[in-house]
C-alpha cells in the first residue's frame, strides 16, 4: 500500500509556493519551522515504536485477559 503521507520536505516545497503565490513572504520562517517540527516528531524514538507495531488491540485485550 502507498502511504499517502507525504514528507515535510514536499509539503515544505508546496505550501512555501503557495505563500508566494498568496504575496505572503513573511509566512514563510513558520513554514519552515513546522516543517522542522515535523521531521522532528516524525524522527522520534516513541514514534518508530508506535510505527512498528503490529499487535492488534484485539490481541493486546486477549493476552491481558490471561
Amino acid at each position: 500500500a502507498q502511504s499517502m503521507t507525504r514528507s515535510p520536505d514536499e509539503w515544505l516545497r508546496s505550501a512555501q509556493a503557495d505563500a508566494d503565490s498568496r504575496g505572503l513572504p513573511k509566512l514563510k520562517p513558520l513554514l519552515a519551522a513546522l516543517a522542522d517540527a515535523t521531521r522532528a516528531l516524525r524522527g522520534a524514538a516513541w514514534n518508530h515504536n508506535v510505527l512498528r507495531s503490529s499487535v492488534s488491540p484485539k490481541a493486546t485485550e486477549s493476552r491481558n485477559d490471561q
